[in-house]
């Protein structure tokens, strides 16, 4: 699971620091708002890579993908795409647990 969930959360810190070069762009919010948001959270998501095998671990990923979904209130686009990396997250876990379980079951 930590292989998958990493893989995600290393191309979502990726997509929200695009996202706010976008937003400076399309929206009047200042260029230190949208930084101070979207810089701690792609930190987070790099952060969060090398603790999940934590049991809090998941819960702060869902957190993160309601995050990114919430982006969409300040550019729009980002409703689709943060629907689109909860599915992957989704995938990611429910896939990395059966991986989990069936190489703990084959040792």
């Amino acid at each position: 699971m930590r292989a998958l969930c990493s893989t995600h959360l290393i191309g979502e810190a990726i997509v929200i620091c695009l996202a706010a070069l976008v937003a400076m762009s399309l929206t009047d919010i200042s260029t230190g708002t949208l930084w101070a948001v979207a810089g701690p959270a792609a930190v987070l998501c790099v952060l969060l890579c090398g603790k999940l095998s934590a049991p809090w671990a998941v819960p702060a990923g869902w957190a993160l993908q309601v995050a990114l979904i919430a982006a969409g209130f300040i550019v729009p686009m980002m409703f689709i795409v943060g629907a689109i990396f909860a599915a992957i997250w989704y995938a990611c876990v429910r896939v990395g647990r059966t991986i989990d379980a069936a190489k703990a079951a084959h040792s």
